[in-house]
């Protein structure tokens, strides 16, 4: 196969997989080398990125890739798709996901003490919504379950990983690193 053609298939083999897909499993597929398909993913991702294609390939943490429409056309597409809007995240959900995305994995408590007020139907909403999943439970008394940010968030926000979330602001940046000592409740003390 020419690299034209191994381009080809996994341009196919993305678009036709609605969820992301691990490096492994496309070598397999093609009968190449990770690394060798790693090289013409990041290809295929630079020649969607110059052309300014309406699709992006985009990469996510841990050596996963997945096409998906890129977030500018998104409004467009929907129109011509004619689903039904979902309703907007309330300013709420948003402060429980960026609670979540810079400080996971991390309790309901937890965010209901950096928010200072109950948070559990916004949790549950989030849940529903698949922009958060359960990530086990925390080394805690009482074994609380801890919650992070599904792949379907990183998608919806145009983010590889949460290395990609902008920097915290200004004084927001400083004090964002909880301190390691524990409080009363057994969770992190923001200082």
């Amino acid at each position: 196969m020419t690299e034209r053609q191994e381009l080809g298939s996994l341009e196919a083999m993305l678009f036709a997989h609605a969820e992301p897909v691990e490096t492994a499993r496309l070598a397999d597929a093609l009968r190449l080398d990770a690394d060798e398909v790693t090289t013409l993913l990041q290809k295929l991702q630079k020649h969607y990125d110059e052309q300014e294609s309406g699709m992006v390939i985009l990469y996510f943490e841990p050596d996963r890739w997945q096409m998906t429409t890129r977030p500018y056309y998104g409004e467009m597409v929907k129109r011509i798709l004619d689903t039904r809007r979902n309703a907007p995240l309330s300013p709420a959900a948003l402060e429980v996901l960026a609670v979540i995305a810079y400080n996971q994995p991390v309790s309901r408590s937890f965010i209901e003490q950096v928010r200072g007020v109950d948070s559990s139907s916004t949790v549950t909403k989030l849940l529903d919504k698949g922009l958060i999943e359960e990530a086990g439970r925390l080394d805690l008394p009482g074994k609380p379950v801890a919650f992070q940010v599904t792949d379907t968030f990183l998608r919806v926000f145009g983010l590889g990983s949460l290395a990609d979330l902008p920097p915290l602001h200004g004084e927001a940046a400083e004090s964002a690193e909880p301190e390691e000592t524990e409080g009363d409740d057994g969770q992190l003390e923001w200082k």
